[in-house]
Parts: C-alpha cells; structure tokens; sequence
C-alpha cells in the first residue's frame, strides 16, 4: 500500500519550508522557528503548516506575523522547487505540543522526588 502522493509531498514542503526558515527568509520578526508537520490535502490545493516557536507568548506572536509577511515568498518559492502543477495555499498554525510536553516532564519531576521521599522513609 506505499505512500499517498500528498504524503510525500508534505513531507518534501516540510524540508523545503525548513531549508528556507532557516537561511533564506531574512525578516527580523521571524524568530527560531522550526517546521514540525506538514498537512496537504488529497488535491494539494491547501497545506497546513505546523511550527514550533521558542519563546514568549509576544515572541510566538511576532513570528506568526512574520510568517504571514514570508507566505507570499514561500509560496513562490516551493512552486520553483517542487514543480507542482498548483502550489498549495499556505497556513501557518502553532504547534503547541512542544509545551505540552515540557509541562508534563515538569509535572512526572514534582512526583519524582516525592516518591523518593515516601521509599527512603518506608
């Protein structure tokens, strides 16, 4: 049953938005973003394209908006690229599970020495 086509094509606007992110897009406002999923419809008219932004919630928001300024060029550029008969409409979305993940580590760690406690008394 191999690979869907808007499969590898998400995974291939997932390397290029990345490549770009990090060395071509020049805007200040764009801080340590870092692509983490593609979503293509089955038609590759739409992508979701789901980043992770380190920082502040004001920082996140700075780079949604410098996302939103780079579509244009990002578009055009994954079209040059991928030479694609339509180049997929582009949103961005925050990928929050990053956060999710480091509060749950926090949370497993306040347990951890308490149990540690409870057997050292026992």
């Amino acid at each position: 049953m191999g690979f869907k086509r808007a499969e590898r094509v998400s995974e291939a606007i997932k390397r290029e938005v990345g490549v770009m992110l990090s060395r071509e897009v020049k805007d200040p406002g764009i801080h340590f973003a870092t692509v983490t999923g593609v979503e293509t419809t089955d038609d590759l008219r739409h992508a979701k394209i789901f980043v992770s932004i380190l920082g502040d919630e004001k920082t996140r928001q700075e780079s949604m908006d410098g996302l939103e300024r780079a579509k244009g060029f990002l578009r055009r550029e994954l079209g040059r690229r991928l030479q694609l008969r339509y180049t997929p409409e582009i949103r961005f979305r925050l990928d929050t599970s990053l956060d999710h993940a480091m509060k749950i580590k926090g949370l497993l760690n306040q347990i951890k020495p308490a149990e540690e406690k409870n057997a050292d008394e026992a």
